[in-house]
């Protein structure tokens, strides 16, 4: 057994967000063992950094050997097969009791699964979604883990040592058994895709609509980021938007081809969004606008034979525009949360995680990617109403919308007439209107599909009365 004056934590993978999670925690006063498959990883993370609480290892049993027990080893390495390999590596090292956590965005049936197989080796596992990106894991993220509470119990004072903190506390929480840490964080994820979809759409409705450059607009937004609009993603668009290209002197936004990647989190959460059975169209239309982006040499080609309208804007929409701008911003920002947080109370309920979403939106006001304003009355709403169907009928957000709907809709209709694509915009009002409808065309739908496939249908006089099939054709 490993000494008293062995390592605390281990962290097993030094890329930029291994590395700055060890450094993090090293910073709290715990010792740490670090170890990468790559040897150079560590020495050029200790010739940076020189911590002397961090401690490198030249192979795996040696960082092992280093643990106090019960060992407790976080995994910050690629998700997928790259954490398979990795625990299957350690399970003849670590002994009962000892802790596996997967820190990587790991997909939530993977976390339900390998939680399983090292129960039945007697180990811990955790799934722990960090948010905030290399500065956040080095100063501060949101950490939310999943797993067995007495797994939690045994790295708690860690995690909360090294979380962001704002006035509503630390940014960490238990969020749930097995899979529910990695499946909050997918959320986040989709969210974070949506909410900078909606700021590239504000940007170029603006850009195209006024004729604004990357200053003006950076003028704009950070007087926007003083009031309801204020988020962490806007304060980052501001950065993007003043920085200058070093080698024409225009604004670096302008240089950058117009090609967004994705790593996946985003086609996840639409995914399990469609399995449950949960309508999540912000997302999708962010996801869509990604991969539309990366067809650049076929809409390069499609612009010179698909002619736009050119009408131009009246005086009065120019003049407006702004504020419409930003009212519809917030409003479809509320709208897509709306949608993230009724899709993890849906995942809570089917796989019985019990997820606090007020406790959720605690953690993510600090640290995390898609930090804002909104989510202090967010939390509210889910405290005063835990089990509330969705957001936008609460009492903070309700009256909002309603006010703030008119600029949206002048928004999407501008947009519409400039020949300006916002399909965020778009389809988070088309989700607001359709939540809204106590009637839809779905009428016409479920009788065409009993007409050419005898699918039945309920009377709208009798629906308690069971399905009845018509021949429509008669």
């Amino acid at each position: 057994m490993t000494d008293k004056a062995g390592a605390q934590f281990g962290v097993a993978g030094m890329g930029v967000m291994g590395a700055a999670l060890a450094l993090n925690i090293a910073d709290h006063g715990f010792r740490v063992t670090v170890w990468d498959r790559h040897p150079e990883r560590v020495d050029e993370m200790h010739k940076k950094h020189g911590h002397p609480e961090i401690k490198g290892t030249a192979s795996l049993e040696e960082f092992v050997q280093r643990l106090e027990r019960p060992r407790r080893v976080l995994l910050m390495v690629t998700a997928g097969a790259a954490v398979d390999q990795m625990m299957e590596r350690l399970f003849p090292l670590l002994s009962p009791g000892d802790v596996i956590m997967d820190a990587g965005n790991s997909w939530f049936l993977d976390t339900r699964r390998r939680e399983e197989l090292c129960k039945s080796k007697g180990l811990h596992f955790l799934g722990i979604g960090v948010s905030g990106g290399e500065e956040g894991a080095r100063h501060g993220p949101s950490i939310m883990p999943g797993g067995p509470p007495e797994a939690y119990a045994l790295v708690r004072p860690v995690l909360e040592a090294i979380a962001a903190r704002t006035e509503a506390g630390l940014c960490v929480t238990h969020v749930g058994p097995d899979g529910a840490g990695h499946f909050v964080k997918m959320v986040h994820n989709g969210i974070e895709y949506a909410d900078m979809q909606l700021l590239a759409e504000t940007y170029d409705v603006l850009r195209r609509g006024l004729g604004l450059s990357a200053s003006a607009l950076a003028d704009l937004f950070s007087k926007w980021n003083e009031g309801i609009a204020e988020s962490f993603l806007l304060e980052t668009t501001i950065q993007v938007l003043r920085k200058k290209d070093p080698e024409t002197g225009k604004p670096l936004v302008d240089m950058v081809l117009d090609k967004a990647g994705q790593k996946g989190t985003g086609k996840w959460t639409v995914q399990v969004a469609l399995d449950l059975g949960v309508p999540v169209p912000s997302i999708a239309s962010a996801l869509d606008a990604r991969n539309l982006s990366s067809m650049k040499d076929e809409r390069v080609a499609a612009s010179a034979k698909l002619k736009g309208p050119t009408e131009a804007l009246s005086a009065e929409e120019k003049a407006q525009l702004a504020q419409w701008a930003h009212d519809a911003l917030y409003a479809a920002r509320v709208v897509t949360y709306a949608q993230g947080m009724r899709l993890i109370q849906t995942a809570s309920t089917e796989y019985k995680w019990n997820i606090s979403l007020a406790e959720m939106a605690r953690i993510w006001r600090g640290g995390c990617i898609i930090r804002a304003k909104l989510l202090t009355p967010l939390r509210e709403s889910f405290e005063k109403q835990p089990n509330l169907p969705n957001l936008m009928v609460s009492d903070a957000f309700a009256p909002v919308l309603e006010k703030l709907a008119p600029s949206w809709r002048k928004l999407v209709g501008v947009a519409a007439k400039a020949g300006i694509p916002v399909p965020v915009f778009g389809a988070s009002l088309a989700y607001l209107d359709s939540y809204r409808s106590p009637e839809l065309p779905q009428n016409l739908t479920q009788a065409q599909r009993d007409a050419f496939g005898a699918h039945t249908y309920q009377r709208r006089d009798k629906p308690d009365a069971g399905f009845v099939h018509t021949e429509w054709n008669k």
